[in-house]
C-alpha cells in the first residue's frame, strides 16, 4: 500500500484479483495485456503542454509489475452514500438531452445536470480521442459535482437500454471527499438503472496498467492567464476480440470487454464531448465548469478540449462531421466550436460560472 499526499491510499492489488473479474461474464476470461492495433492517424502532438501530467501518489511509490493500484474505498465513503447499492454510481440524465441538436427543448433543470457539450452521430463509430484541458472548478456546495468528458454511446433512454462508455476528469466531493481534479472512468448498459459504476468500483472494467490510478488526483492543473496542461485520452476497440481499450497519455490503461454491453457490443452511434455540472438545487448554483470563465474568452482563460477525432470502422482516427452543440442554460455554461488549420484541429471552448 502507498499512502499518497492527498491522503489516499493506493493498494497495489495482483491483476488477477481485480474487482472486474467478479463480472459473472469474466470467470473464465483471459486478461488481454495490450491492445492488437492502434488506431491510424493520430495528430503529432502540439508543444502546448510539454509539461508532464503527474498523479500525486506517484511521488510516494509505485506499483509492481503485475499488479494494478486501486485507491482505497474507505467505510466512511460509503456512508455518505444514499446506500451501498448507490454508491460509486451516476443518476440517470448523466447525459444530455441529444434530441436538442435538432430540435429546442425546454431543459428540464430540475434534475440538476446541466451540460456544455459537443455531439456528433458516426454511423459504425469505434471510438474517439480529445486533448482535455485541465482545471481545478470550484465546488459551490458539498454534493455538487463538476466534470468534463468524453461520451461514447449506442441504445436510448427512452428504451432503458443506453449504452456508454466514459473517460475524463472531475471534482466530485461527495465520492472522493476532496475538490481535487480526478481521472475517472464510468459505463453502464442499461442507462445508468442498475449496471456499471464509476472507475473500479464494480466489476467490468479490465486494468491492465500499473501506473493510473482511476479515481486519483492528476496534477498540475491550469492556471487562469497562465500554464494550460492537457491529458489525452483515446478510447477504441480493438479490432481483435472487440474490447474497448482506454489510453491515457501513453499508458494503455485496461479495457471494457465488448460483452458486458449490448449496443456497444458492436459499435456506437454517437460521440459527445464537454462539461457537465450537477447540483441537487435545481440548477441553482455557482459551481464551475471547466475554468469557471466562458467560451468567449478564449486560451488560457476558457476550458477547452482539442483535437478531437473520431475512429472510424477501418480503425482511423478522423475528424468528426457534423457537430451540434448543445448547452441549454447558456447563461450559466455555454459551448463554442471551430476548426483550427494549425494543431488543434477540431475544438471547443466550453464552461462557465454557473449563477
Amino acid at each position: 500500500s502507498i499512502q499518497s499526499l492527498d491522503g489516499d491510499i493506493i493498494d497495489c492489488v495482483h491483476i488477477s484479483k481485480q474487482p472486474g473479474f467478479d463480472h459473472p461474464l469474466l470467470k473464465n476470461h483471459t486478461i488481454q495485456m495490450q491492445p492488437s492495433y492502434h488506431p491510424g492517424g493520430m495528430y503529432h502532438e502540439s508543444n502546448i503542454a510539454p509539461h508532464h501530467i503527474t498523479q500525486t501518489w506517484h511521488q510516494n511509490g509505485k506499483c509492481p509489475k503485475n499488479t494494478i493500484p486501486i485507491r482505497r474505498t474507505k467505510e466512511e465513503d460509503v456512508l455518505r452514500a444514499n446506500s451501498i447499492k448507490t454508491y460509486g454510481k451516476k443518476m440517470p440524465q448523466s447525459i444530455a438531452n441529444l434530441d436538442s441538436i435538432n430540435k429546442p427543448v425546454i431543459p428540464n433543470i430540475s434534475t440538476g445536470h446541466q451540460h456544455a457539450i459537443a455531439s456528433a452521430q458516426v454511423d459504425n463509430c469505434h471510438g474517439t480521442r480529445a486533448s482535455f484541458n485541465l482545471w481545478k472548478p470550484t465546488i459551490a456546495r458539498a454534493n455538487d459535482f463538476s466534470l468534463t468528458q468524453l461520451w461514447i454511446t449506442g441504445g436510448s433512454y427512452s428504451g432503458n437500454d443506453l449504452n456508454t462508455i466514459e473517460a475524463g476528469w472531475q471534482v466530485y466531493p461527495g465520492l472522493y471527499r476532496d475538490r481535487n481534479t480526478r481521472l475517472f472512468i464510468y459505463w453502464t448498459r442499461d442507462a445508468y438503472q442498475t449496471t456499471g459504476c464509476y472507475n473500479l468500483h464494480c466489476s467490468g472494467f479490465i486494468q491492465t496498467d500499473n501506473q493510473i490510478t482511476l479515481g486519483g488526483s492528476i496534477s498540475p492543473t491550469s492556471t487562469y492567464g497562465g500554464a494550460q496542461y492537457d491529458i489525452d485520452i483515446l478510447v477504441w476497440k480493438d479490432k481483435v476480440g472487440g474490447n474497448w481499450w482506454l489510453q491515457v497519455g501513453g499508458y494503455y490503461v485496461g479495457y471494457w470487454p465488448s460483452f458486458i454491453f449490448t449496443y456497444l457490443a458492436n459499435s456506437a452511434s454517437s460521440v459527445q464531448w464537454g462539461g457537465e455540472v450537477f447540483s441537487p438545487d435545481v440548477g441553482q448554483t455557482s459551481t464551475q465548469m471547466g475554468s469557471g470563465h466562458f467560451p468567449n474568452e478564449g486560451f488560457r482563460q476558457a476550458s477547452y478540449i482539442r483535437n478531437i477525432q473520431v475512429v472510424d470502422s477501418s480503425n482511423s482516427l478522423i475528424l468528426p462531421s457534423d457537430v451540434g452543440l448543445i448547452a441549454p442554460q447558456n447563461n450559466s455554461y455555454d459551448v463554442q466550436g471551430g476548426v483550427y488549420e494549425s494543431n488543434w484541429g477540431t475544438y471547443i471552448y466550453y464552461g462557465g460560472p454557473g449563477n
